[in-house]
């Protein structure tokens, strides 16, 4: 996936952005618990429409009923669903990390493949998932990832100009942020995102970064 373009001036406000988050945010890093690739790969695919919370406090069982990818390619859906219960689509999300270990095991001997072309054939696996795995497990910076939260901040602080699509915001943000910094990147936005700048009651208007960055008339703060 090739990245947008971008000016200088976008670039160098970009990474006085990213400077303000890192100082804001020192801790900012993947909530997700996990200890091996497949693990992490699981843990993502879990928590599309979901908390890194609710799926944290079903792994720690989850990870002990199954742990390697080939005790969960062995498994059924019916073997997993009850583990994962608590978290929303459950049913589909079961049959995904089944199916999805399965194909790990058979095709790559069990090892999570750290290539997106070869994540991307994996089922519940689209290019965020891809990118959670490759920059958290493998220190590889493909991409950005982009969920919620860095849509709504790239939107509220000038990175994108395209609301709400993922694949172009992506593509913005790559274009404006050194490659080596795209992992941390989405770390910083998320945690900016989930306890500061969030879609309600947020803080914009007493935060430092929000009140230097964001953009007026992009955040619900502005018709307050």
């Amino acid at each position: 996936m090739a990245g947008g373009s971008a000016t200088a001036a976008q670039r160098a406000r970009a990474m006085r952005l990213y400077r303000a988050l890192e100082k804001a945010w020192p801790d900012a890093a993947c909530e997700l618990v996990w200890t091996k690739p497949h693990e992490l790969l699981v843990a993502t695919i879990l928590s599309a429409q979901s908390t890194d919370k609710a799926v944290n406090a079903a792994s720690t069982t989850l990870f002990e009923a199954f742990p390697t990818a080939e005790a969960f390619a062995a498994a059924s859906p019916a073997d997993v669903e009850p583990l994962i219960a608590t978290i929303g689509l459950f049913r589909n999300k079961a049959r995904s990390v089944v199916e999805s270990m399965q194909r790990v095991v058979e095709v790559y001997g069990g090892e999570v493949p750290p290539t997106m072309e070869d994540l991307l054939t994996l089922r519940g696996v689209a290019r965020k998932t891809a990118n959670v795995v490759l920059g958290n497990a493998f220190g590889i910076n493909e991409g950005v990832v982009v969920d919620t939260h860095v849509m709504r901040l790239s939107w509220r602080f000038g990175l994108t100009d395209h609301e709400g699509r993922a694949d172009r915001i992506e593509k913005d943000l790559m274009a404006r942020f050194p490659r080596s910094r795209w992992t941390m990147l989405s770390h910083l936005l998320i945690f900016h995102g989930r306890y500061a700048c969030k879609a309600r009651n947020c803080t914009c208007g007493t935060h430092a970064v929000c009140r230097r960055y964001r953009v007026p008339g992009r955040c619900a703060c502005d018709e307050a």
